[in-house]
C-alpha cells in the first residue's frame, strides 16, 4: 500500500461518533476538495489487478460516490447495493448481522448475471459485514468477484481479513490504526 498521506490528511476525524469510544473517519472532507477526489479515484483505479471489470458495484451511499466516478473512469457500468425498500421493481436481497441487530442489502434482480466480472467499492471497511454481504449477494447472483476496492481500511477491526478469508482481495489507499 502506498502512502497517500495527502489524501490521509484530508480526512477528519470526529470523536465519539456514532457512540462514545468511536472515532468516525469523515470521508466527506476529502470529497469536498476536487483536486484530491480525482486523485483518489484515479488511484483506486490504480490498486486494480487484471483486466477491466464489467461492472463497479457501490455499497450505500458513499460507495456510490466512488463507485460512480470509477465506473465512469473504467468505461464500465455501476451497479448499486442498497438499503431495503430504496429501489423501484423487482430485487433480490441478502439480510446480515450488525453489532446490534440486522441489516439488509438490496440490488435489482437483473443487476448482474452469471460470469459477470464485478469489483466492489465503499468509502471505508471496518467490520467488513457489508462487504461480505455484498460479496454474498453478488456472487448468489453468478458474478465472479474477487477484489473490493476501499479509501480507507481499519484494519484492527478486521473486514479486510475477513473478505480475504472469503477470497476477495481488499485494497486501500490507506489505514488508520483504532476504532
Amino acid at each position: 500500500m502506498d502512502d497517500n498521506s495527502d489524501l490521509k490528511d484530508l480526512i477528519r476525524t470526529i470523536p465519539d461518533h456514532p457512540k462514545p469510544g468511536i472515532m468516525f473517519r469523515d470521508i466527506s472532507t476529502l470529497m469536498l476538495e476536487g483536486e484530491a477526489f480525482g486523485a483518489a479515484v484515479n488511484r483506486l483505479a490504480g490498486l486494480l489487478d487484471g483486466d477491466k471489470p464489467d461492472l463497479v458495484a457501490g455499497i450505500e451511499a458513499r460507495g456510490f460516490v466512488f463507485a460512480s466516478a470509477l465506473a465512469y473512469k473504467l468505461g464500465c457500468g455501476v451497479l448499486m447495493l442498497r438499503k431495503a425498500g430504496k429501489l423501484p421493481g423487482p430485487t433480490i436481497s441478502i439480510e446480515y448481522a450488525l453489532e446490534y441487530g440486522t441489516d439488509m442489502l438490496e440490488m435489482h434482480d437483473d443487476a448482474c448475471g452469471p460470469g459477470a466480472k464485478v469489483v466492489l467499492v465503499d468509502d471505508l471497511i471496518a467490520t467488513g459485514g457489508t462487504a461480505l454481504a455484498a460479496v454474498e449477494l453478488l456472487r448468489g447472483r453468478g458474478a465472479r468477484i474477487d477484489q473490493a476496492l476501499f479509501v480507507i481500511d481499519l484494519p484492527e477491526i478486521g473486514g479486510a481479513a475477513k473478505l480475504a478469508a472469503a477470497d476477495v482481495s481488499p485494497h486501500a489507499l490507506f489505514e488508520f490504526d483504532g476504532d
